[in-house]
Formats: C-alpha cells, sequence, structure tokens
C-alpha cells in the first residue's frame, strides 16, 4: 500500500507511514491515545535514549550484544541527542501509567535507525530488534523513572537554577541601590513603622535564595537511578552488572552524580523524589507570587494608588484608555506560579498512585514537573532581565507617604504612653493632619524632641 509499510507484532500486522523511524507498536499508541496532542515532553524521551545509547555499549562490554550491532544503537542514540529525529516522538502524554508505549517508541526509532546505518531497511527489525536489542537488561519500569529523574535534575541545575540565581542577584542589586530610601512599612495592607526600600527589596532576594536552596535540596535523592531492576525492582532478565555500569557512564557523560538506587523497589513503586522536587517548585512559587503581587501594589497608580517604585514601561496597557501601562511581567509570573502551584497538586496525586511495585502515573508526573521546571525558568528570567533590573524609585512619593502615616507614632508611646499616642493618632486622622503637626500645635514635647523622636532614621 502506497505511504505505509505493514509491521508485524504480538497482536499482529500494523500499518505504519513508510518513512516513519517508529514502528507498529508506537502506531498503536498514536490510534489508542488520541488525549491531548502533547507527546511525551523530549527531554525524557533524549534520557531514555541516552540510557540505551550507554546501555548497548554496556551490554557489548558484557557480551551481551554483538558490537557492531551495539556501535549502531549508540550511534542512532547520538543522534537522537543532537535532535534529528525529535518528530519521530509522537505518542501522547497521556499514555500507559508506566510509559511503556513512550519506552517502546523511544526503542522501535532507535532499531530502525540502527538498522538503516547497517544497511537494512526500516520496519525489518533485523539485524537490530527493539525488544530484543535495543531493550536488552532494560523494562520500561526501569527505563522511564530514570528517564524522568534525569531530565528533571538536568533542567533544574541547567535551565531553573540560572534563572533563579538571576532574579535573587538583581533584587539583591536593587537593595544595594535602594539601601538609604525611607519608606513607610506596611502590616495587614495598613500603615506601619519605617523601612527602607532596601531592605523591603533584601527580604525578596533572600526568598529567592532560599528557594534556590530548597532546589539544590531535591537532587540527591533525584540522582537515584533504578536501572537494572526490569519489570518489578528484582532485575530478571538483566546482567547484575548493568544496571550499575549504565548508571556510572550517565554520570560520565552528563557531569552529574547519578548512581544505582538505594533500593530499587522504592524507586520503581515510588516517586518520591518527583513529589519533593515539585514541592520545592510550589514553595517557590509562593515566593515568586508574594514578590510578583507586591511589585504591582508599590508600583501602583501612577498617581492614584502607593507609587512608591516604577516599573519599567513595555506595552501599552489598555485597548479603551490612552496613556494606561499596567505592571504585565509581574502579571505573568502570578500566572506562571498559579500554574506551577496546580502542577504540583497533580504531581502529588501521581506520587501516592504507586500501586504495589510500579507508579502508574509516570506520564503525567513527567509532564507537569517539567512544565513546572519550564515555566519558573522563563518567568523567573524574564521578572529579573525585564522588570526588577529596571525599576527605579520614587523618593518625593516615599518621603510623602512616611511624614502622613499615623504609624509614625509608634515611638512616641514610649515617652508618654500607649493611650496617649493612640488618642494622637486618632485625632490626627480625622483631623487630616500629620502627626507632627498635633504634636506641635499642643506642645505634647519639647519640639527638638519631636524632631528626634519622629526622624525615620532611627526607626529602621
Amino acid at each position: 500500500m502506497s505511504g505505509f509499510r505493514v509491521e508485524k507484532d504480538s497482536m499482529g500486522e500494523v500499518r505504519v507511514p513508510a518513512e516513519a523511524y517508529y514502528g507498529a507498536q508506537t502506531r498503536r499508541a498514536i490510534v489508542n491515545f488520541p488525549v491531548s496532542g502533547v507527546p511525551m515532553p523530549l527531554p525524557v524521551v533524549h534520557a531514555a535514549a541516552m540510557i540505551k545509547g550507554l546501555g548497548a555499549e554496556v551490554n557489548a562490554g558484557l557480551g551481551l550484544l554483538p558490537v557492531p550491532l551495539a556501535e549502531a544503537i549508540s550511534r542512532a542514540a547520538r543522534e537522537v541527542l543532537e535532535g534529528k529525529f525529535d518528530g519521530e516522538f509522537v505518542v501522547d502524554v497521556f499514555q500507559t501509567g508506566s510509559g511503556t508505549s513512550t519506552n517502546m517508541n523511544v526503542n522501535e526509532v532507535l532499531a530502525n535507525r540502527a538498522n538503516e546505518l547497517l544497511g537494512k531497511p526500516k520496519g525489518s527489525n533485523s539485524p537490530v530488534h527493539p525488544n530484543d536489542h535495543v531493550n536488552r537488561c532494560q523494562s520500561s519500569n526501569d527505563v522511564i523513572p530514570s528517564a524522568i529523574r534525569i531530565a528533571a535534575r538536568r533542567g533544574l541545575s541547567d535551565t531553573l537554577l540560572p534563572s533563579m540565581e538571576r532574579l535573587r542577584d538583581a533584587l539583591g542589586a536593587k537593595a544595594g541601590e535602594f539601601s538609604d530610601i525611607l519608606k513607610i512599612g506596611r502590616t495587614h495592607l495598613q500603615d506601619a513603622v519605617p523601612v527602607t526600600l532596601g531592605q523591603e527589596f533584601s527580604g525578596y532576594a533572600s526568598q529567592v535564595d532560599h528557594g534556590t536552596r530548597r532546589v539544590r535540596a531535591t537532587f540527591r535523592d533525584l540522582e537515584e537511578l533504578p536501572l537494572g531492576g526490569t519489570a518489578v525492582g528484582t532485575g530478571l532478565s538483566a546482567h547484575p552488572e548493568f544496571g550499575a555500569r549504565t548508571v556510572a557512564e550517565i554520570g560520565k557523560l552528563t557531569g552529574i552524580p547519578f548512581r544505582p538506587a538505594e533500593n530499587r523497589f522504592e524507586a520503581m513503586g515510588a516517586q518520591d523524589p518527583l513529589v519533593s522536587a515539585s514541592g520545592a517548585l510550589k514553595g517557590f512559587s509562593a515566593s515568586l507570587m508574594k514578590i510578583c503581587h507586591d511589585l504591582r501594589l508599590l508600583s501602583s497608580g501612577p498617581r492614584c494608588g502607593i507609587g512608591e517604585i516604577d516599573l519599567p514601561p513595555l506595552q501599552p496597557g489598555s485597548s479603551i484608555m490612552p496613556g494606561k501601562v499596567n505592571p504585565v511581567i509581574p502579571e505573568v509570573g502570578i500566572q506562571v506560579a498559579a500554574q506551577v502551584i496546580g502542577n504540583d497538586a497533580a504531581v502529588t496525586l501521581g506520587g501516592s498512585l504507586g500501586v504495589l511495585e510500579l507508579n502508574v502515573m509516570l506520564p503525567l508526573m513527567a509532564r507537569n514537573l517539567l512544565e513546572s521546571i519550564g515555566l519558573l525558568s522563563a518567568a523567573s528570567g524574564l521578572l529579573a532581565d525585564r522588570c526588577v533590573a529596571g525599576i527605579t524609585p520614587n523618593r518625593k512619593r516615599c518621603g510623602e507617604l512616611i511624614e502622613h502615616s499615623l504609624a509614625m507614632v509608634t515611638p512616641l508611646a514610649v515617652s508618654i504612653g500607649y493611650d496617649r499616642a493612640a488618642e494622637l493618632a486618632h485625632e490626627a486622622y480625622h483631623t487630616g493632619k500629620t502627626i507632627r503637626m498635633v504634636l506641635l500645635e499642643k506642645n505634647v514635647l519639647p519640639e527638638e524632641e519631636i524632631r528626634r523622636i519622629l526622624d525615620p532614621k532611627t526607626m529602621v
């Protein structure tokens, strides 16, 4: 039949597009899982291909695979890692809970490309067979959890942490730049005692710094790989040295200290490291949302809000109100944080479905965790570069709001008592006067002492 080739698997004949590098089982999965139109994240696919390429080399060293076949599989895997076959990984992420269909998608692409390199046609399954050779000493049940951990660990260190550190440094730089700018603090959205704008930004920088530490704390558990466990953790049909040798090669290639799982039954039946990593991202999302909310409030106005800082104007903010400019980057950050918090809920549910010897929510957990890493990486970088770096203070507004704040009465309570200070604060509020004006009018204290007590520099 023109445009197709006919392949056979254990369930019978399947028509596969003639030019496809995937095979019968992938084609069945395409038909069976038309759910989201979103395939398994490529970092997981690439990690699986890495496992299989290095695994082929290990199997050759163990005498389990002819060297020419191993070399062809290894070369095919390297080509996958270069992105040459990204369009061949087409199975929907919502598939069998173990990720078996993605595992077979990778096996078939590598087998067909290896056979092509050896001068044989796609679909021949000979001399390289997707199960017998590419999948040797492996199962979906140990490969896919390992691939997800590799992808997540690399995404966290290579993509997310640099963006978070850039945001932390941008906030820290503003903390130093704004260290001499006095402003009113706020608790419960009400006036409180003064702070410096620099102190306020130092809190944001510290939040992000703590977030990076929590992310780093997840690394060690993610670095445990259950390779060699095959179907249920016992290692049936695998050479006893396969897992450790392959994990060692993965560590050399990635520069990350991956190691064999302390207990393969735990590492396959549960996915607590993924839940923990997602939890760290949720925690950072809470920080990101707080910071973005604050930046919106502090820059609100520009004339009828708080207006203590100005954000970089990036684009028109209204289709009807000329001249309006909105805090678009903080709003992106807030939306990303909300999405990541939602993703974490799904990852947490996924972690609870480690049913007996196998977790059956692996594709969902992979999708949500890697999406969260990508979203937070992008949002953190944007916030650092297109918002925080360009923030400027409104010194005049900061000074005006301090002087008009009723909270300036706070240190006065030490001299005249809490009740008398509160009485004066209420009088100032109802008359529209400042605390300083009321004190001077009533001769509560000598003018020099009033000046000393109400000096905001002494309050920070």
